[in-house]
């Protein structure tokens, strides 16, 4: 029961079928399962075992795939990275997590050496991949000295997987999370994590094997990414992924046409951008059976158009975190509009709570903290005790997510429990103002964060980004759209008008960055 045996499995018994698509490139489950077995014994015979950690460093491609995999069959530990990383953040990243070894896509290379030179870093080093175009950002690069070549080092190797053998509550991934709040911490999810998070969305979608085909869309160093292909892996799906770049609706389109994909996760822009292609009601897009949302709010006007656009398809939208392998709640799509802004109901093999500071359970209807507890939920965090006790305080996962539950058991995320403002002593939820806000017609998103105030303790700060660059919103204008939707001690007291919002590779606002740009003076505040 550990990602690698899923794989093995499938060879053996649909070894001929199509597992992954990229582009012109098919791979069939004994192809995927015999470069996984090579890979593996690659790695073996540079020197990696049971228990090492290999970073990955990667876009999207099929050999990050057969990483994780062959990672996986060796025992050792994956160490998925943020392309988008710089340097300094990689190298931290290598540090902390002791790595042995680093996979390389060849666009990265230069970051990677960088990245290992500041740390000293020695090790077995694989490149594949060719030159990333400037869309993305990159540009052509000399391999490092001591990096071989992935391909000639898969030749080389042994296809027979040998007899490691791998027990389910080894630690298969180290997944960084985000650092919203400052450096990043590694998550530990065992095998057994992520094998029973597949099992559980697996039941969720009723999914038989050979069921689907699943286009994955998003980075697959993100939870998202890789607990939607272990799914698919799981029932012996075929995947395919888009390549990294700039997102081009047209090209999704083609792809979901052309692969008949049956499921598919977009954010709500995206998806509003595919719904808005001229001639979208005369692709044939029958297959699509399931359409998931989420990283960003959705408007009821977006979710009657997506159902309007593909009234054969489920419009689902999860909340979740790497914690706990992928996801925790669904909200499933006979409730996309009746139950709007909510996150849904917990899915099978976890159990939930929402706790006061005390963890006592809080009354339904009123806020508290979402914990969470079962199979699915990370070992801890790397090299971080003292974090990882605390956020298992009392037994239970600590979300730091504040949450309330209606009458018929559906969630609704009300707020950062580190976001939260305490002014005049009064507690001011922030994604309840930044909605508000938000929904003014010069406001294209917004974000609220603590100013300290002699009076109050903290006052909130709205940081907005205009809807047009010519016509921003004025203190004026906010101070009155407020006036009827919020109590006053809600009310922002200040307003910073900014081009955009900074976020993370998962859709999330930084607003570490935020709080830094107003403690250096780089945000144009006015007072309302």
């Amino acid at each position: 029961m550990t990602m690698s045996d899923q794989l093995a499995r499938h060879a053996r018994s649909r070894g001929a079928e199509v597992a992954l698509v990229l582009g012109d490139v098919r791979r069939t489950y004994r192809e995927c399962d015999e470069r996984v077995s090579r890979l593996a014994d690659a790695l073996r015979v540079r020197g990696v075992k049971s228990g090492d950690r290999v970073v990955l460093f990667t876009l999207n491609a099929l050999e990050a795939i057969e990483t994780y995999f062959a990672v996986a069959r060796l025992g050792a530990v994956c160490v998925p990275a943020n392309f988008r990383l710089a340097a300094d953040e990689l190298a931290y990243m290598l540090d902390d997590s002791g790595a042995s070894a680093v996979v390389v896509h060849g666009p990265l290379v230069e970051t990677m050496r960088t990245a290992r030179e500041a740390i000293g870093h020695t090790g077995p080093c694989l490149v594949y991949g060719g030159v990333l175009d400037d869309a993305e950002g990159g540009g052509a690069t000399q391999d490092p000295q001591d990096a071989e070549d992935y391909e000639q080092a898969l030749l080389a190797a042994s296809a027979d997987p040998g007899e490691t053998e791998v027990q389910e509550d080894t630690p298969a991934i180290i997944m960084y999370t985000s650092g919203t709040t400052g450096r990043p911490k590694g998550a530990v999810l065992t095998h057994r994590n992520l094998v029973m998070h597949a099992f559980s969305d697996a039941v969720n979608q009723g999914l038989a094997p050979g069921d689907r085909v699943l286009l994955v869309a998003t980075p697959l160093f993100h939870i998202g990414a890789l607990s939607s292909l272990l799914t698919n892996l799981l029932v012996g799906g075929r995947t395919v992924v888009l390549p990294s770049g700039r997102f081009d609706p047209v090209a999704v389109v083609d792809v979901l046409e052309a692969e008949r994909v049956s499921a598919c996760f977009l954010v709500p822009t995206q998806w509003q951008a595919v719904c808005g292609l001229p001639g979208i009601g005369r692709r044939d897009l029958s297959a699509l059976r399931n359409i998931g949302w989420g990283a960003a709010p959705a408007t009821t006007t977006f979710l009657r158009t997506l159902i309007d656009t593909f009234p054969h398809a489920d419009v689902t939208t999860t909340y979740g975190q790497t914690e706990c392998s992928g996801m925790l709640t669904l909200l499933r799509g006979a409730d996309a509009l009746r139950k709007i802004g909510s996150v849904g109901t917990p899915v099978p093999n976890v159990e939930v709570r929402v706790v006061d500071e005390r963890m006592n359970d809080v009354p339904c209807g009123e806020i508290g903290e979402f914990v969470y507890r079962g199979p699915m939920v990370s070992a801890g965090y790397w090299n971080k005790p003292e974090a990882t006790a605390e956020v298992f305080a009392g037994g239970w996962f600590h979300s730091g997510d504040l949450v309330r539950q209606d009458d018929e058991g559906y969630f609704y995320i009300v707020d950062r429990k580190k976001d939260m403002i305490i002014s005049g002593g009064e507690n001011i939820y922030c994604a309840e103002v930044e909605d508000v806000l938000a929904a003014h017609p010069k406001v294209r998103e917004a974000a609220l964060i603590a100013v300290p105030d002699e009076k109050w303790g903290e006052t909130p700060l709205a940081v907005v980004a205009a809807a047009t660059e010519d016509d921003p919103p004025t203190p004026a204008d906010l101070l009155a759209w407020c006036a009827d939707r919020l109590a006053r001690y809600k009310h922002p007291r200040h307003i910073a008008v900014v081009p955009l919002l900074p976020r993370n590779p998962s859709g999330k606002v930084l607003k570490t960055l935020l709080r830094s740009d107003r403690e250096a003076g780089r945000l144009d505040i006015r007072s309302l």
